[in-house]
This record gives C-alpha cells, sequence and structure tokens, in this order.
C-alpha cells in the first residue's frame, strides 16, 4: 500500500512540475518573466487593429512591459479593453497616455506619453488614442494624389502608345541606322587615312630636320660672307674689270701694237701667206729628203 502511495505521489509531483513547465514555457514565448514583479494597468481602444498579446510597451522607444490581454467589452460595445504591465520600478502618473503606433509593416505596438500629475495606482485605467502611423498618412496624403495623376498618366500612355506605333517614328529609326552605319564606314575611311598619313608625318619630320640643318649652314654661310674682306675683293673686281676694259680699247686701237696686229689685213694675208709656204715646205721634205738632209757614211 504504501508502494502505491509513494507512486501515486511521483506521478502528481510530476504532472504538477510539467504544469508549471508548460505555464513558464507559454508565458515565456510570450515575453512574459513569472519571476520578475510587474505593475498592471489598463486602457481602453476604439479599435486596435495589428495589436497583439505580447506587443511591447515602450517609452521614448525602450521597452518596459508588454500587452498581457486584450478583450472586447460587451459592457460597452464599440470598446475593447487592454490590460498591460510594465516593471514594478516604473511608475504611472496622472495624465499619462498610452497611444497604439503603427509601423510601415502593420506592427502596432503601445508607446507612453508619461504624465506630470499624481501617481496612478495599480489596476487604474489611462487614456488611450491611436497614432495613424506612416501607412495612414501616405494612404491618406499620398492617395489622393495618386488619383489625381493617373488620368494624367493614362492620357501620357496613350500618347506614348501612339508614338510609338507611328510609321514615322519606324522611318526615323530606320533613318537614324543607316546614318549610324555610314558613320561607322566613315571612320574606319578615316583611321585608314590616318594610317596613311603616318609615313608623311615621318617624312615631314625628316625635311623638317634637313631643313633646320640648311638652316644652320646657310647662317654659317652668312656669318663668313659678313667676316670676309668684302671692301678689298670689291676693289680687286673693280681693278680687274679695269685692266679688261683697257685691254678691250687697246684691242679696238689700230694705233696700239696689238690693235694693229688684230687689225691689219696684210698682217693677217702675210701670216696666213707664210703659213702656207711653211706647209708646201713640209710636204715637199716629206716627199724629198734627200734634196734637204745629206746622209755621208764613212
Amino acid at each position: 500500500m504504501k508502494s502505491i502511495l509513494n507512486r501515486e505521489v511521483k506521478i502528481g509531483l510530476l504532472v504538477i512540475i510539467a504544469i508549471a513547465i508548460l505555464v513558464f514555457g507559454i508565458n515565456f514565448l510570450k515575453g512574459i518573466n513569472l519571476f520578475k514583479a510587474a505593475n498592471y494597468y489598463y486602457v481602453v481602444y476604439d479599435n486596435v487593429e495589428g495589436l497583439a498579446v505580447s506587443a511591447p510597451v515602450n517609452v521614448n522607444g525602450f521597452k518596459v512591459g508588454l500587452v498581457r490581454e486584450i478583450k472586447y467589452d460587451y459592457n460597452h460595445p464599440g470598446h475593447v479593453v487592454v490590460e498591460f504591465s510594465v516593471d514594478k520600478a516604473m511608475r504611472l502618473h496622472k495624465g499619462s497616455e498610452a497611444v497604439l503606433v503603427s509601423d510601415i509593416l502593420g506592427t502596432t505596438v503601445m508607446d507612453l506619453k508619461l504624465g506630470q500629475g499624481d501617481i496612478c495606482k495599480v489596476g487604474d485605467t489611462i487614456t488611450g488614442s491611436i497614432n495613424a502611423g506612416l501607412m495612414a498618412k501616405v494612404s491618406d496624403n499620398l492617395m489622393p494624389a495618386v488619383g489625381a495623376i493617373l488620368p494624367k498618366v493614362d492620357t501620357l500612355l496613350a500618347g506614348l502608345n501612339a508614338l510609338v506605333t507611328d510609321p514615322a517614328l519606324t522611318a526615323s529609326l530606320k533613318r537614324l541606322d543607316n546614318i549610324s552605319t555610314e558613320l561607322e564606314a566613315t571612320m574606319r575611311s578615316l583611321h585608314g587615312v590616318v594610317n596613311t598619313l603616318q609615313p608623311i608625318s615621318r617624312d615631314i619630320k625628316s625635311i623638317t630636320g634637313n631643313v633646320d640643318s640648311i638652316s644652320g649652314n646657310l647662317a654659317v654661310a652668312s656669318e663668313s660672307l659678313r667676316n670676309a674682306p668684302i671692301d678689298s675683293i670689291m676693289q680687286n673686281i673693280e681693278e680687274t674689270i679695269a685692266n679688261v676694259n683697257r685691254l678691250t680699247e687697246s684691242l679696238n686701237n689700230p694705233d696700239s701694237s696689238i690693235g694693229r696686229f688684230t687689225n691689219d689685213p696684210a698682217l693677217y694675208d702675210n701670216l696666213n701667206a707664210a703659213a702656207a709656204s711653211l706647209d708646201s715646205l713640209l710636204i715637199d721634205v716629206k716627199r724629198n729628203p734627200k734634196r734637204y738632209i745629206s746622209i755621208k757614211l764613212l
């Protein structure tokens, strides 16, 4: 009997421990710490869309508690009662406000705006309000503007469609394609011309070098001419010209010795006759050498 009782006690203890672990695990998953003291308050809203149990309760962006329970107030239709807890050291004052704030993803958190009055008692109901959040502001402010723009966008799309289907646009695109092809051919031709001009450019550089060398030689020659005794050379040239002029005058003057020699016809005839006689003599000497040359043999 005692053995059976001990077994039933053990089973009961195991069941109690399992239930305790289950309750602790559920609350732990909800973010509720059963071993941490907390104060409980209530707030009433008309709409709690997006708010869930275990949603964080923040003060200035810092988490100080969480939502414990959300229930509908059947005694006051249209109202929803939210129970939340905050840290034991957190004290709410009269005039505090619990604001529901929704983020861009639709998740709602409770943001406490602390008042400056007397300290609220645990379990008091504080004022609640709803902040529409970013998405609601976008919906309220942006959607009317988008609705006004949509007809204009539709008109713009219709005009764009008409422009795209216009045959003139197709023809213009074809012309642009032809122009692009011609420009490509022109660039290839220009590239060929540039390749042809490169040897010419090298020749021009060589010619430029030769011109520089010639310019240097001309500069040296100019320097030599500048340093040459031009005055004495000109004087010698003038004297030479004067001597040539005097010789010419002597040749043309029949009274001078040279003039008589060049201008006397008789002298010319005599010289001519002497030359002819000498020639006849030489011919006769060749024909009859014994007449003129006597060779005696001893």
